[in-house]
């Protein structure tokens, strides 16, 4: 596994999904539900419905797992798969979403769909940006079972584009995709800013089994669930942990921005020694850790009485008194960022000073930049050529021309960072002998960057737009085709035209 693979941050008891059971009073509405593979909607055993897989996708075939039966739920058992014939790049394109933040979850599963016992390798993007890697051979039981993998990410432009990107002849899967619409100013947003997805490695509720929406009858706003932290936990400091619990009303819960279960509150493990986790990371990236407590010791009755530090990667960051924070029985959240790790494992540390050390639960989630994308008006218009010239599946004209930029562009595209490298511009199209029978659409005049247009040897017809003749344009190679009408003005005018 690769940077950023999926195993190893997303825990893998993988049978049981994780629906959105949303209060009334959550104002975020926007959500959506596939079932990704299946011809019909269907309902699994939480009252959740999935939608049927009959639209956002750009292309791909469908298929079903080839053990339905070590499936529980109907979504983990159907797939949606892209064969070479699709081409290397796809996407789900959910469209009409009011700009904000959204939590978004897959399960991706292999179990052999194919017969070929081969998991594939590919790579995943949201918005551009690449999240999840998936590399052959998978883990067994990981290839069997599949895996649940969540993020957190802004979308601004109203269309959240999730894209697979297939290597070699490997063909991208997917099971199921939820979208929901979370609180913009969650996660601190304020403070990080928008520019970056959070990725999931890691959200670990203490001294309870996992729980959650799909896995229990407890609520979480934002759709989360909450893996048991005892996998996490040093084996050394094991034998002096216990767990507390408390039926007791916890305050400050389900409160905006981050919308905190007070499920999360309600048990706790402390320790009289050191309390220590051990979570898997990637190294060179940023993480933001989120810690959770809440005095639940009815003996503890005044500040002062249960005081600890916490380390991270050996480092003192912030000395912990509950009570004197926020009193008993009230939940108390504080948050760290760990910048630019060097190892692939992050320590945490809960270290008694003066009494035993307690917490409820812990996040852990990798600051993942957003790529660059291409400039939003050249999106325009290579989406009006890709409709205009026909573009056949295969050249897999699918999200961002240009996004990830680590990713190969769009076949026939060369594509460039801007002068002040803030986005990604279009600087060569090169579609000679593709079989193109469409026209060129006059929206062509929005790529102010374009060096050289080759559209030869094709069956393309109509006239040429006006604004073919862009002042950057270099190389026009418009031969052997069925173009009808005169040489527009602009070609004739412009001044850099080496080549016609």
């Amino acid at each position: 596994m690769s940077l950023l693979s999926p195993s190893s941050f997303f825990f893998l008891s993988l049978l049981l999904v994780l629906p959105l059971s949303l209060a009334s009073s959550y104002p975020y509405k926007a959500s959506y539900r596939i079932d990704c593979g299946s011809a019909t909607s269907t309902t699994d055993p939480f009252n959740t419905t999935w939608q049927a897989d009959d639209r956002y996708y750009t292309s791909g075939a469908t298929s079903i797992v080839s053990e339905p039966l070590h499936f529980r739920f109907p979504h983990e058992k159907t797939l949606r798969y892209f064969p070479p014939s699709s081409g290397k790049k796809n996407c789900y394109i959910i469209p009409n979403l009011p700009p904000g933040r959204y939590y978004i979850r897959t399960f991706t599963v292999y179990d052999n769909y194919d017969g070929k016992s081969h998991s594939p390798s590919f790579d995943v993007s949201v918005e551009g940006t690449l999240v999840f890697s998936w590399r052959s051979p998978w883990p067994e039981g990981l290839a069997r079972d599949g895996a649940y993998s969540d993020l957190f990410a802004f979308v601004k432009d109203g269309e959240l584009d999730l894209c697979f990107y297939s290597f070699a002849t490997d063909p991208p899967v997917i099971a199921s995709l939820e979208v929901q619409q979370i609180d913009p100013l969650s996660y601190d947003a304020a403070t990080i800013g928008n520019n970056h997805i959070l990725v999931n490695y890691g959200r670990l509720t203490s001294g309870s089994n996992q729980w959650g929406p799909g896995f229990s009858n407890d609520a979480d706003d934002f759709g989360r669930s909450w893996q048991s932290d005892a996998a996490s936990r040093s084996p050394n400091a094991k034998s002096s942990i216990k767990s507390v619990t408390t039926r007791e009303r916890i305050t400050n819960t389900n409160q905006p921005p981050n919308y905190y279960p007070m499920k999360l509150y309600q048990t706790a493990i402390v320790s009289s020694g050191a309390i220590q986790y051990n979570l898997a990371v990637d190294a060179k990236l940023d993480y933001l850790i989120w810690f959770h407590f809440a005095e639940i010791d009815s003996s503890v009755t005044k500040a002062g009485q249960r005081v600890f530090d916490i380390l991270v990667n050996d480092k003192n960051v912030t000395r912990v008194d509950i009570f004197n924070s926020v009193g008993s029985f009230a939940a108390y959240s504080w948050h760290y960022v760990a910048k630019n790790l060097s190892s692939t494992e992050l320590t945490v540390k809960l270290v008694p000073v003066v009494g035993a050390a307690l917490i409820s639960g812990l996040e852990n989630y990798a600051l993942v930049p957003n790529d660059l994308s291409t400039v939003p008006e050249q999106v325009i218009a290579m989406r009006a050529l890709k409709e205009s010239l026909r573009v056949p599946d295969r050249m897999g004209w699918n999200g961002d021309p240009c996004a990830p930029t680590n990713w190969d562009a769009w076949e026939g595209i060369t594509c460039h960072p801007n002068k002040d490298e803030t986005a990604v511009v279009i600087s060569q199209i090169d579609l000679g002998s593709q079989g193109l029978k469409g026209y060129i659409s006059d929206k062509i005049s929005l790529l102010s960057n374009l060096v050289n247009l080759n559209l030869s040897t094709n069956s393309l017809g109509g006239t040429l737009p006006s604004g073919l003749g862009q002042q950057s344009l270099v190389r026009l190679d418009l031969s052997d085709n069925q173009f009808t009408g005169s040489i527009p003005d602009s070609l004739t005018s412009s001044s850099k035209l080496q080549l016609v």
